[in-house]
Order: structure tokens, then C-alpha cells, then sequence
């Protein structure tokens, strides 16, 4: 089991969560993606959501990639737990429509900070 395991970084003594190696971690992050792109049909047809499956594929790559620069495994193996929290949640329909198109809005544009675009902005 990876939790019997015991490896030794910069002096401390941790356990690793899921993963013991790169290899490992990464197979479980591919698998979570393919749950993933699985289920995407089924929760847009159970929660009759207003997108198509091509937009929430490319949702769904978008919030893996976010992640995409993360290379320590403790944390790798986290985000996959939560990962498969979200799908356990999803699919079992305890996230309601509300909480799931949450993810399909769109980026919120930044604010500016110089002195003529906060003038021509106005007080928004």
C-alpha cells in the first residue's frame, strides 16, 4: 500500500497519499480525466444542462490544465481525491445544476488601472 511507504524530503519524514511515484500519479490523473470525459454526457443530460458536450470537454481539459504545473506528489494526489470527490458528487446527482454551471462562466475581464480606463469605465 502507498501509505506503508515512508520517503524522506529535506529532512522530514511523509507518507505519500496515493501515488510513490511520477509514473503512478500520472496514470491517476489520466484515469480521473477519463472518468471524467465519461460522465460529462450523463450530467448534461441528467441536470439538463444548456451546453453542449464539446464546450464542457473543453471545460473540463481547461481545469485540469490549470493544474498542469504542479509536480510535487503529495499534492498531485490530493487534487486527484478531490477530483473524485467532484465526480462522486456529480455523478450520484448531489450537485445540482447551480453548483455545476458554475464552471461554464465566463472569466471575469481585469480591472484597469490606469487613470483613462477607470475614468471611461466609471463607477461599475
Amino acid at each position: 500500500m502507498a501509505a506503508s511507504l515512508v520517503k524522506t524530503v529535506t529532512g522530514k519524514t511523509v507518507k505519500p497519499i496515493l501515488s510513490t511515484s511520477v509514473d503512478e500519479a500520472k496514470r491517476n490523473v489520466i484515469n480521473l480525466y477519463r472518468a471524467w470525459c465519461r460522465e460529462l454526457p450523463r450530467t448534461i443530460e441528467v441536470n439538463r444542462l444548456d451546453i453542449n458536450l464539446k464546450l464542457a470537454r473543453t471545460k473540463l481539459k481547461e481545469e485540469f490544465m490549470k493544474n498542469a504545473h504542479v509536480r510535487d506528489l503529495r499534492v498531485i494526489d490530493l487534487l486527484v481525491v478531490k477530483g473524485r470527490l467532484e465526480l462522486h458528487d456529480t455523478y450520484h446527482v448531489y450537485k445540482q445544476r447551480s453548483p455545476i454551471m458554475t464552471y461554464f462562466h465566463e472569466t471575469k475581464p481585469t480591472k484597469s488601472t490606469d487613470f483613462l480606463s477607470k475614468f471611461y469605465d466609471g463607477n461599475k
